[in-house]
C-alpha cells in the first residue's frame, strides 16, 4: 500500500474548494450532459449516497426520470453529530432540505418504501403508492441491531440512546448530557466492526469530556469498547492524555468482552466477562446492518450487501445499485465521503447503461476529521480503486502523533469547508 503525504492528500481530498469531493468520473459531469437520455430511476434512501446520486446523476442526464424516495423531509447528517453533543455547532447546522433537487427536476417523495418486486421492476411505498423503474439504487443507511444486546431495543434507546442515527436521538443524547449532574458518570458502549464511521465513537468521547472538561469537572466517561484497536487510536489516546487525563478512561474489549446486556432500570450494562457497570448517562452504540428494505428485495447476504466493485451494482439483484453504508465494500470506510464518492460513479454507471454512453474506470476517495478540541482536529483519508472481487485501497494517509497545532488547526478549518461542499452536493446548493 502506498501513502501519500500531506501535500498530496490535500490536493487529492483537502484545500478548501476542492475538499472531499474528488470525483470518481473521469470527465466532467458538464460534458456527459449533452446527449439524450430515457429511462426511469428511484433512489431509495436521502442521505450522503442516494442525494448525491439524484444531483449526479441530473448532472450527467436530463433525461433520466429521476425519483428520490425519502422519509424525512429535512435531513439531519449523522456526520458532525459529534459537533453538536460538545457544543461546537448547532443542531440547525446539520439540518438540510431538498429544496435544491427539486428545482433540478428530482422527484422527492417522503414516505417509506415498504416492498421491493425486483422481477416486475416495482417498489411499494406505504403510503400504497408503487413506482416502476428501469434502475433501482439503494442507499437507506444502517439499522440497529437492538436483539445483539441483551435487554435493548427502541424504548430502551429512548433511556439509553445511541444516536447513531441523527435527529431526535442525537437530541435526546444531548439533553441528557446538559441535565446530568456534575460527578455524573458517562458511558459509552462501542461495538465490534463493521460499524458506520470506524473513529465516530472515539470523538465523540472526546468531545463529550471536552464538555465535561469545562462544564461537569468532576464527572468521568468510561469507554467499553468491544474491539482492543482502533482506527487513529494513537492520535486519540494522545489526546486523551494530555487534555482529559482522569477524565477519560477507555478499557478495551480484551479486558472485558464488550457490552452484551443493559438493565435500563438500573441505569447499568454488563459486559461479557459478568462486570457490571453503572452510569449516569449511558450512550449504547449496538452492532448494525442494512434495513430490512434490503433484505427483502435481496440483496443482502448477511447483514451487508455485496456489490461489483466497478459499479456498485448489486451482485444479488439485476438492475439495483446499492451504496453507502449498506454496501460491503470492504476496505471503504462506511462513512459520508466514501457515499458521496460511490454515488458519483453509480450515477455515472446507471446513465451509461440508460444511455449507451461510455463507463469511465471508477476512482473512489475517502476522508475523515475527527475533531480532538476546539481548532484542533485530525484527518486520515484514502484512495482505492475497482478489483476484481473488493473494493482495493491504494493509496492511504493519517494525521501524525505530535502534530503542530497549526496544522491541527488547519484540519480543523479544512474539515468545516468539506462539510460544507458535500452538503452542497448532495442538496444541489447554490
Amino acid at each position: 500500500m502506498a501513502e501519500i503525504d500531506r501535500r498530496s492528500f490535500n490536493r487529492l481530498l483537502g484545500g478548501a474548494a476542492a475538499l472531499g469531493l474528488a470525483s470518481g468520473v473521469v470527465q466532467s459531469p458538464a460534458v456527459l450532459a449533452k446527449g439524450k437520455s430515457k429511462g426511469r430511476v428511484v433512489i431509495i434512501g436521502g442521505g450522503a449516497g442516494g442525494a448525491s446520486v439524484a444531483h449526479q446523476l441530473r448532472k450527467v442526464s436530463k433525461g433520466i426520470e429521476i425519483t428520490l424516495v425519502e422519509p424525512n423531509p429535512i435531513y439531519t447528517s449523522c456526520f458532525f453529530s459529534n459537533h453538536y453533543l460538545g457544543g461546537f455547532r448547532s443542531m440547525r447546522s446539520l439540518q438540510h432540505n431538498y429544496d435544491g433537487l427539486k428545482k433540478l427536476g428530482v422527484k422527492i417523495i417522503h414516505d417509506t418504501a415498504l416492498d421491493i418486486d425486483t422481477q416486475n421492476k416495482l417498489v411499494t411505498l406505504k403510503g400504497e403508492t408503487r413506482l416502476s423503474y428501469d434502475k433501482l439504487v439503494l442507499s437507506p443507511g444502517i439499522e440497529m441491531k437492538y436483539e445483539a444486546i441483551e435487554g435493548y431495543s427502541p424504548a430502551v434507546a429512548k433511556v439509553m440512546p445511541h444516536a447513531w442515527i441523527a435527529g431526535d436521538q442525537t437530541r435526546l443524547l444531548h439533553r441528557r448530557l446538559l441535565d446530568m449532574k456534575d460527578g455524573g458518570v458517562v458511558v459509552i458502549s462501542v461495538p465490534g466492526n463493521p460499524y458506520r464511521c470506524p473513529p465516530a465513537p472515539y470523538e465523540r468521547a472526546t468531545l463529550i469530556a471536552h464538555y465535561l472538561k469545562y462544564h461537569k469537572p468532576a464527572s468521568k466517561l468510561i469507554i467499553l469498547d468491544t474491539k482492543s484497536l482502533f482506527p487513529q487510536m494513537a492520535l486519540f489516546e494522545e489526546v486523551w492524555a494530555s487534555e482529559y487525563k482522569g477524565l477519560l478512561e477507555w478499557i478495551p474489549g480484551d479486558k472485558h468482552g464488550g457490552v452484551n446486556k443493559v438493565i435500563a432500570n438500573e441505569m447499568s450494562v454488563v459486559t461479557r466477562n459478568g462486570d457490571r457497570v453503572k452510569g449516569d448517562l449511558i450512550n449504547i452504540i449496538p452492532p448494525q446492518r442494512a434495513p430490512s428494505i434490503v433484505a427483502r428485495a435481496g440483496c443482502a447476504l448477511g447483514d451487508w450487501c455485496p456489490i461489483i466493485p466497478d459499479s456498485f451494482a448489486s451482485r444479488q439483484v439485476k438492475d439495483v445499485f446499492v451504496l453507502g453504508d449498506s454496501a460491503t465494500a470492504r476496505n471503504m470506510p462506511k462513512s459520508a465521503s466514501s457515499a458521496n464518492s460511490q454515488a458519483q460513479i453509480v450515477a455515472n454507471a446507471i446513465a451509461a447503461q440508460l444511455t449507451g454512453r461510455k463507463m469511465f474506470p471508477p476512482r473512489y476517495r475517502s476522508a475523515c476529521w475527527s475533531l480532538l478540541a476546539a481548532n484542533n482536529a485530525i484527518k486520515a483519508g484514502a484512495s482505492y480503486t475497482a478489483g476484481k472481487e473488493v473494493v482495493e485501497q491504494k493509496t492511504s494517509f493519517i494525521s501524525d502523533v505530535k502534530e503542530d497545532k497549526g496544522i491541527r488547526a488547519e484540519n480543523f478549518k479544512h474539515a468545516l469547508n468539506w462539510y460544507d461542499t458535500i452538503t452542497s452536493d448532495m442538496f444541489a446548493k447554490g
